[in-house]
Order: C-alpha cells, then sequence, then structure tokens
C-alpha cells in the first residue's frame, strides 16, 4: 500500500525494523482496553491490527483524551515505534513484537453504538444485509472480498496471456430463451417497448466470433429473474469466453488451466491437471446428477440383473415394462434415526416419489430388517449381497420406476445421506470433473414439446445430426460440456451451431417457427449467412468459484452487496415503490394491489 498524505505505513506493516521511527497510522479503532490507566488500542484497517498505547507519564493531555475513544472511531495516529514488554508479544500478529506509543491522535470520524458487534458471527442475515457496510469491516468478510479479486485476477492474466480479449458486451437487449425470466427494462423513447437486462451475453459472444475477433472473454454481469438459494442471486458474475477455430479439447484445456490459476491465487494449492472426465449418462447412472459430488461413495446401483425374475412382484414387473429398479447401500447408517428416515422419505416424495416411503433394507446384528427380504429367493438375496457390498450396520434403499425418477429421487437421497453423515465434513478435497455429452433435447412433461437442455445454440455431435433429422430427439447428443467441483456446477458450455441452415433446424424442432425465428433470432442468423467460423466456449460461475475458494457456503457471502434471500437489498430498499408520475412518463400502470389487513 502506498504512503501517502494521511499515512506512513498501514496497520499490519510495522514491524521490529522500525522500532525508533515515528509513524502515522490510519484506521478505526478495532477494541480499548484500560490497564491501570494506560490505555491500550487495536487500531485497524484492510491490512490488519497495531496496539497503539497512550501513557500518561509522557503525555497526560493525549491520555485523558484516549478515555472518550470508542470502537470503530476513525483515527489518525502519530508515534514511535517500540518493542513491546518482554512477555506481552502476540505471537499470532504480524505486528506483534512492537507497538506505537502514541504522540498525536486526530479523530477523523466518530462513530455511534453499532447495532451489532463486529467480532461476533451474527446469525440475522437481514441485520447483516441492513447494514452490509459493517458487515463487510469484518475480517472475514474482507479476506472473502480480497480472494475474490486474487482470484478474478488470476482470471484476467491467465486469459490475456492466452491471447483472449476482454470486450463489454450490453446490459439493455432483447428478451431471449436462456431458461429463465428476464428483467424487463420499458423503454421511454420507444412507448410499449421493453429492454431486456441480459441472462448472459451469448448472441453477443457468438457475433464477435463472426466479426473475426477469435478469442473474447468478459467479466460480465447476468441477470435473471428466478426464485433463490444459497448459490443463486438475481445479479451475478460470469466468467465469459468464447473462442473460434476450436474444438472440445481446446475449451477443456484452457478452462483445466485458467482454473489452475484461480484456486492457486485463492488458496495457494496446486490443483492438477488434466480433470476426469465422465458422460452424462454415466454420472446420471451412478450419481442422480449431472453435477456430482465424487468426494464421497454411496452410489446409485442397478439392480436389474438380480431382480429381472424376482418373485417380488413390484420390482419384476417395473422391469419388465421397461423401468429401473437401483439402490444405494449408505454404508455404516444402520443407526438412522425415526427423524432423519422422516427427512429422507420427505426429500423423496419432493424428489417425484409416488408411494409413501423408500423401500430399505437395515442390516443390523446379522439380522436383514425389511418387509422386503421374505420376498427374495436365496440366490437373490445372495447376488444383492454381493453386489452392494453389504455388510453389518449398512442400510440400503431401493427405488422401483423410471430411469429419470430414480436418477431424481436416489440421486437427491445421496446427497441428503452424505449431509446426515457428515461424509465431507472438514474435508479439504477439490474433486474435479468435466461431464460430457449431455442429450441436446429434453422433452416437456407438460407439454411434450422438445426444449433446449443448454441453450438453442449449442451444436449437436456429428454424429448425431442424422438422429436429429429423422426425428429421434431424445437420442442427439450435444457437444456440450460442464466443468463441476465437490458437486456445484463452475461452469458450463458448448460448441455452438455456425451454419444458418443447421440452426434454423434445431429453431424449428424447438416450436420456433421462421416468423418468431426472423424476429428474435434474425441478426443472428443473418450473420451466419457472411462467413461464420466454427466456434464455441464456456461460461463460469465466478461467485460460486469465489464462495468455494473461500471456503463459504453461500454466494452471498462473496458479493460485496447481495440480495437476500427475498431478492431485495434491505440497505438501499431495493425493489421500491416507484410514483404514478414516474410511471407515466414510461407509459406504465401497474396492475398489483397491495393487500388489506383483515379486520380484527
Amino acid at each position: 500500500m502506498i504512503p501517502n498524505a494521511y499515512r506512513s505505513l498501514h496497520c499490519n506493516a510495522v514491524r521490529s525494523e522500525h522500532i525508533g521511527q515515528n509513524v502515522t497510522l490510519c484506521g478505526w479503532v478495532n477494541s480499548a482496553r484500560d490497564h491501570g490507566g494506560v490505555i491500550f488500542i487495536d487500531l485497524r484497517d484492510r491490512e490488519g491490527l497495531t496496539q497503539v498505547v497512550f501513557r500518561p507519564e509522557e503525555n497526560a493531555e493525549l491520555a485523558a483524551q484516549s478515555h472518550h475513544l470508542r470502537d470503530e472511531d476513525v483515527l489518525q495516529i502519530t508515534g514511535k515505534v517500540a518493542a513491546r514488554l518482554k512477555g506481552t508479544e502476540n505471537a499470532k500478529l504480524g505486528t506483534g513484537d512492537v507497538e506505537i506509543v502514541a504522540s498525536e491522535c486526530k479523530v477523523l470520524n466518530k462513530a455511534d453504538v453499532l447495532p451489532f458487534q463486529l467480532d461476533r458471527e451474527l446469525s440475522n442475515e437481514d441485520m447483516r444485509m441492513k447494514y452490509r457496510y459493517l458487515d463487510l469491516r469484518r475480517e472475514r468478510m474482507n479476506r472473502n472480498i480480497r480472494t475474490r479479486h486474487k482470484i478474478t485476477n488470476a482470471a484476467r492474466n491467465h486469459l490475456d496471456a492466452a491471447g483472449f480479449i476482454e470486450v463489454e458486451t450490453p446490459i439493455l437487449s432483447n428478451p431471449t430463451p436462456e431458461g429463465a425470466r428476464d428483467f424487463l427494462v420499458p423503454a421511454r423513447l420507444n412507448p410499449g417497448k421493453f429492454y431486456a437486462l441480459p441472462q448472459a451475453p451469448q448472441q453477443y459472444k457468438q457475433l464477435m466470433m463472426v466479426a473475426g475477433l477469435e478469442r473474447y472473454f468478459q467479466i460480465a454481469r447476468c441477470f435473471r429473474d428466478e426464485d433463490l438459494r444459497a448459490d443463486r442471486q438475481p445479479e451475478f458474475t460470469q466468467i465469459d469466453i468464447e473462442a473460434s477455430f476450436i474444438q472440445r479439447d481446446d475449451i477443456v484445456n484452457l478452462v483445466e488451466g485458467l482454473l489452475v490459476s484461480m484456486f492457486k491465487a485463492g488458496t495457494g494449492r496446486d490443483i492438477p491437471a488434466p480433470f476426469p472426465r465422465m458422460t452424462y449418462q454415466e454420472a446420471m447412472d451412478r450419481y442422480g446428477s449431472d453435477k456430482p459430488d465424487t468426494r464421497y461413495g454411496n452410489e446409485i446401483v442397478d439392480m436389474a440383473d438380480v431382480f429381472a425374475n424376482s418373485g417380488f412382484k413390484i420390482f419384476r414387473t417395473t422391469i419388465e415394462n421397461g423401468g429401473v429398479v437401483r439402490a444405494i447401500n449408505a454404508k455404516g447408517f444402520a443407526g438412522i434415526t425415526t427423524g432423519q428416515m422422516i427427512r429422507l422419505n420427505e426429500i423423496a416424495t419432493q424428489a417425484g416419489m409416488k408411494v409413501k416411503q423408500l423401500a430399505f433394507i437395515k442390516i443390523e446384528n446379522g439380522e436383514y430388517k425389511s418387509p422386503l427380504w421374505k420376498f427374495f429367493a436365496g440366490e437373490e438375496q445372495q447376488a444383492m449381497i454381493q453386489k452392494l457390498g453389504a455388510e453389518e450396520g449398512d442400510l440400503i434403499f431401493f427405488y422401483a420406476g423410471t430411469w429419470q425418477e430414480a436418477c431424481d429421487i436416489l440421486g437427491r437421497v445421496r446427497v441428503e445421506i452424505a449431509n446426515m453423515m457428515q461424509l465431507t465434513k472438514d474435508s479439504t478435497a477439490l474433486n474435479f470433473l468435466w461431464v460430457v455429452d449431455f442429450p441436446l433435447l429434453a422433452q416437456d412433461a407438460e407439454t411434450q414439446s422438445w426444449v433446449a437442455v443448454h441453450h438453442p445454440f449449442t451444436r449437436p455431435k456429428t454424429e448425431d445430426i442424422p438422429l436429429m433429422e429423422a426425428g429421434e430427439y431424445a437420442k442427439v447428443r450435444a457437444e456440450a460440456y460442464d466443468v463441476v467441483l465437490n458437486g456445484y456446477e463452475l461452469g458450463g458450455g458448448s460448441i455452438r451451431i455456425h451454419e444458418k441452415d443447421l440452426q434454423a433446424k434445431l429453431f424449428s424442432v424447438l416450436g420456433v417457427n421462421e416468423e418468431e425465428q426472423a424476429h428474435k433470432f434474425g441478426h443472428l442468423l443473418d450473420a451466419f449467412r457472411f462467413g461464420a467460423p466454427p466456434h464455441g466456449g464456456l461460461a463460469l460461475g465466478l461467485d460460486r468459484i469465489a464462495m468455494l475458494v473461500s471456503g463459504e457456503d453461500s454466494i452471498r457471502e462473496v458479493i460485496a452487496f447481495p440480495k437476500n434471500n427475498k431478492g431485495s437489498d434491505l440497505m438501499t430498499d431495493s425493489p421500491t415503490q416507484i410514483d404514478f408520475k414516474t410511471l407515466r412518463e414510461i407509459y406504465i400502470q401497474s396492475t398489483y394491489k397491495e393487500k388489506k389487513p383483515e379486520a380484527a
């Protein structure tokens, strides 16, 4: 930190070599202590702490003034660096061998009593959000924001060294089908028309490839009007990357190097590369998730070969009708509590289970405790034990139904079991993984229409294009890839369609007719007519990466001014009501009516 007119050093820079020198520091009163009339304060700035002592025998007036200092007062301190008395050193601080004997103290600003103490964790998150500027003074939050800066800077440096050019794209654009609701902005100069805030710079970055820039990146602000959770915000940041004349492996290799650089900058750890790869099909079959946490086992096992001819009718007929029977062996979980079992059934029901409870077998004291056990023939029992590695203390869960149901239900149950058993507690493992070969299309259960799994600009695998032409849409795989860490999707991307006819064909499969294509995507389809190069890319969630690097459980902990879980900024009172006159100027009238309180 460069010295300036206010200070000569920051509060974590004072060392033994400065003993005898006069220095000037600025910062906040972190704490004040009265030791028999001698006042000690810890002065804090963003870099750390220095102890300051006010000695009455050296400056009685200044010592008297120090009695009125309060936590979080902003001070400018001038004084001589001295060694701490032997036995009073603090080995936990970089400045722990020295202190400043104050000769001058200027109060730059007095602080009122704070709404909460900064040296304690606060469970009331709304209070933290309301006074976020105070929350950010805390050491943990200061460290998180600075860690985010380090990994962002590492990303920029890595991409710049790889020949990528940073380009900003418009914030005000047109709505696009990216999978979530758009935030809309009325256009005053064009009455009745609206801009949309970008869910991602997807079309612009593809147009930059048509423009011949070849390698683009952006630390891009994105907006999605969707329900919130711990790793989701209405406005978020992604590292957006697009390149021309590349294939999947080129992007994979680039992103692996990028993530290695970012995690090295944020954690100091060397991440081994290349990362393992797994197909979407394998990920769903083994983990019931396309973003599996591979730090623990409890994998989903297909039991069709065991129960194809079972005397248990439900299992046998499910397999005969094209369904699946799958199981999870929760090793050592036979001591599950009633409350935990209820919770697992709730999770399964939320994921789509139609029966009241999961089928299970509990192995305790050498007994197989379950209503199912008696329906299994001896050879089935032995085959099941062998295939699942079942032993004393295990708890086995089963599901019989469609493949998708089994993935959804057992995938969620697997994660919840890991949480209950604390299988990743204190884990420092960083299990990176590429999930590849996603399906290109999925069928909407309600409308039976086809929707894009990633987005409508994703390229089908070349060998699967004939399947799309033949109308076998469920079998078409995409040139798409996601990078995953410990059960979180860090980012996803794809090789894009660069031919006008193939893009128009995919739009038609998605039910976008020629008129809609011309209206919504005419600029992109026109651009493809004029020599679009093969291209592809990926977007990484910067907030999510910062969260994982910082060891946090919520992206709100690594965003300076986030929204709360209701999408509100309590500090600035946004969103807020707008007066009638302002709305009239943009030709908007709200139809929302406040609910009147019920009479007592």
